[in-house]
C-alpha cells in the first residue's frame, strides 16, 4: 500500500498535514534540480525521499512529542540537503531551526528551499559546528542539537555541546549497528546518554532509534 505522506505527518503530530505534504512536494521537485547540478542526495525516487527522507525525519518528534508541541531552539549540525533541519522547520512552525554545514553550496541549498518554501524559522548558517560553539550567538544558545548520518556520536558531542543550553539535549539519528557508539559516551559526567528503543520505517526501509543526551 503506498504510503500517503500527509496521513503519515498527521501520525507524526503535524497540525497541518496537507499544507506540510504540499510543501515537501514542493522541497522533492528542488532537490532534485539541484541534484542535477550537485551531488544532494542517492534517493531520486518520491516513494523513497518520503519515507527515507522526510519520515525519516519526522520520527525525532514520535520519540520526542516536545518537538511538535514547544517553541524549541533546535541547531542542526551537518545538515546536508537539509535533514532533518528543513523536514522539521516545515513540519513544526514553532520550532527555530538553524541549519549548519561546513560545505556551501549545500547551506545555498537550504537556503533556497527556505524561502520557496517560506520557512522563516529556517536560518541556513555555513561553517563548522566546533569553531560555531565558541562564539554568539551560537554559545550555550540551543535547546536541542541533532545531526542525521552525519559523524559518530562522540564527535557530533564533541563539537556540539557547547550550544546546548542548560537542560538541552542531543538528539542524535542513528541505526541499530550504530547503538555500540553509546559506550563511547558514558563517562561523559557532563551530559546524560541513552538510547531509544528501535523502531521500524514505513515499507521496511530500515531501521532506527535515536541516542540522546541531555546536558546536566
Amino acid at each position: 500500500m503506498a504510503l500517503v505522506l500527509s496521513d503519515a505527518a498527521a501520525g507524526y503530530g503535524v497540525n497541518d498535514p496537507e499544507r506540510f505534504a504540499q510543501l515537501c512536494g514542493r522541497f522533492f521537485e528542488l532537490l532534485t534540480a539541484a541534484n542535477a547540478r550537485m551531488n544532494l542526495t542517492r534517493i531520486t525516487s518520491r516513494e523513497e525521499f518520503e519515507i527515507k527522507h522526510v519520515i525519516d525525519s519526522l520520527t525525532a518528534a514520535r520519540c520526542f512529542p516536545e518537538l511538535a508541541k514547544s517553541p524549541l531552539r533546535i541547531a542542526d549540525i551537518g545538515c546536508g540537503a537539509g535533514f532533518p533541519s528543513v523536514i522539521l522547520a516545515t513540519a513544526f512552525p514553532q520550532l527555530r531551526v538553524t541549519a549548519i554545514d561546513s560545505t556551501q553550496k549545500k547551506i545555498a541549498f537550504v537556503a533556497e528551499a527556505a524561502r520557496e518554501l517560506g520557512l522563516g524559522n529556517l536560518s541556513p548558517v555555513a561553517g563548522r559546528a566546533v569553531e560555531l560553539a565558541r562564539h554568539i550567538p551560537f554559545a550555550g544558545a540551543f535547546d536541542v542539537v541533532t545531526a542525521r548520518a552525519v559523524a559518530t556520536a562522540d564527535k557530533i558531542c564533541r563539537e556540539g555541546r557547547g550550544m546546548l543550553a542548560p537542560g538541552g539535549r542531543f538528539i542524535l539519528y542513528k541505526t541499530p549497528g550504530q547503538a555500540d557508539e553509546l559506550q563511547a559516551l558514558r563517562g561523559d559526567r557532563g551530559i546524560k546518554w541513552s538510547a531509544t528503543p528501535e523502531f521500524e520505517l514505513p515499507g521496511g526501509a530500515g531501521t532506527r532509534l535515536f541516542l540522546t543526551g541531555e546536558r546536566i
